[in-house]
């Protein structure tokens, strides 16, 4: 494979009006895409997905070459650790997008399925039809395998997409676009079903948040700065999610060896993922486990931030990197090594802690106790809500839709992580006999 280059000189002039017009095309062609695609069978799209899975499968080594390239730069800007994490092209992650696209392939395709059929007095049937949402923008910074995961699910579920990356991965997309263009080409589909916008210029996400005729949907995936940049000038509607503020909570019947395993992967497993835990909550009557809960996260170097209670608990237990924890605490999405941690009184007070400072992201409590298991999955307010398992699984992967576009903490159209159906929309359709209305 020779991947397309990515060249500045080549790119449109530094002109708002360039910009526009430029951004204004991509929207005509997507939505001219998006009709071909919402009349697609389900046998093309499968080929064009299997085929970006043989392509990227076999081009591998050479991916991760020009991922290389996105790391040197990212270094020398003195990105951090856990950006360098979500820009890296590691084989796990490019295995990872190969499995996404095969399993997307194999899911139902949900596009014109008709449901909820039911005969009125008057003779009409009435059903409702699933159909795409039609064009998609998507925005997404140091995640090259967003192109992958995003192009896959809105191809599936019929829509066209616009993909806006960052320019910190702009060697990595250019090669991912040039091989879901040969997939789809494969398959007889549009290429311009998935189109990668060519300018980083900030000019051009300001034009694609804002282009109600030609766009249908925004789904952002980046940093708070951007979520909230796109929540307060957005006029195309938006899945979004602004914080991962997760928490684990240690009931008084929680099984100990379950509680160490679930907080150190919970916390430990990535540091700079939107599942991954915050903030540990432990019922006062549960409180002789922390010290062991203590002792696991300092031996992988995890700043603990602990109030009061707990932080005497920790101390009395000598346990060292213990700092007292502020307010601001317990609303802070590190995305590092660093963990606030608090004794509570009990369920209630877990659940309300939880629904006062948490982003309704993913929450989970262990515990053996099957009615406080049944009021936390009830009564905490969070789009996924787990049982003695790791926040880290609350992922379109792990979750069994092939992949995610992105996870949501609204409460309309689609919530928690979001594969194809979250891309899809019901239509009421309705079969009559020569019915008119009385």
């Amino acid at each position: 494979m020779q991947p397309i280059r990515f060249e500045p000189a080549a790119l449109l002039p530094a002109k708002t009006m360039d910009i526009q017009q430029y951004m204004q095309a991509l929207g005509q062609r997507a939505r001219n895409a998006s009709r071909a695609m919402a009349r697609a069978d389900s046998a093309a799209k499968n080929r064009a997905l299997l085929a970006i899975a043989d392509a990227i499968a076999r081009d591998a080594s050479r991916l991760k070459e020009i991922n290389q390239k996105d790391l040197a730069r990212a270094r020398a800007n003195g990105n951090d650790a856990a950006f360098i994490d979500r820009l890296t092209l590691s084989d796990k992650a490019l295995q990872t997008m190969i499995e996404g696209l095969r399993q997307i392939a194999a899911l139902p395709d949900p596009i014109g399925e008709i449901t909820n059929v039911r005969v009125r007095p008057t003779g009409i049937q009435v059903g409702q039809m699933r159909v795409p949402l039609g064009v998609i923008g998507i925005i997404y910074e140091s995640r090259p395998n967003v192109t992958i995961d995003a192009a896959a699910l809105c191809l599936k579920s019929g829509n066209a997409t616009i993909l806006r990356g960052g320019s910190e991965a702009i060697e990595s997309n250019t090669a991912l676009a040039a091989l879901i263009a040969e997939g789809l080409a494969s398959a007889g589909l549009p290429g311009e079903a998935v189109q990668v916008v060519a300018t980083p210029d900030r000019a051009a996400v300001g034009e694609l948040i804002t282009m109600t005729a030609h766009v249908d949907v925004i789904v952002p995936r980046g940093g708070k700065s951007l979520i909230e940049r796109l929540m307060r000038d957005a006029r195309v509607p938006m899945i979004k999610h602004l914080d991962g503020i997760c928490h684990v909570y240690v009931d008084g019947r929680a099984d100990p060896v379950k509680a160490n395993a679930i907080c150190d992967n919970a916390k430990t497993h990535r540091y700079g993922t939107c599942n991954t835990m915050e903030t540990l909550l432990v019922d006062v009557a549960a409180q002789a486990l922390l010290p062991e809960l203590a002792r696991t996260m300092r031996s992988r170097q995890v700043e603990l931030r602990a109030c009061e209670r707990s932080y005497a608990v920790l101390e009395a237990a000598g346990i060292d990197g213990i700092k007292h924890a502020v307010e601001e605490d317990w609303s802070t999405e590190y995305l590092a090594p660093v963990l606030a941690v608090k004794i509570v009184d009990g369920l209630d007070a877990a659940i309300d802690h939880i629904n006062h400072y948490g982003s309704h992201h993913t929450d989970a409590i262990v515990s053996e106790d099957y009615s406080a298991t049944m009021r936390f999955l009830r009564e905490v307010d969070s789009a996924s809500v787990m049982v003695n398992a790791s926040t880290r699984f609350a992922d379109g992967f792990e979750y069994g839709l092939g992949a995610e576009i992105g996870i949501s903490n609204d409460k309309l159209h689609a919530r928690g992580p979001v594969g194809l159906e979250g891309l899809t929309s019901l239509k009421y359709v309705v079969f009559g006999h020569g019915e008119v209305r009385q």
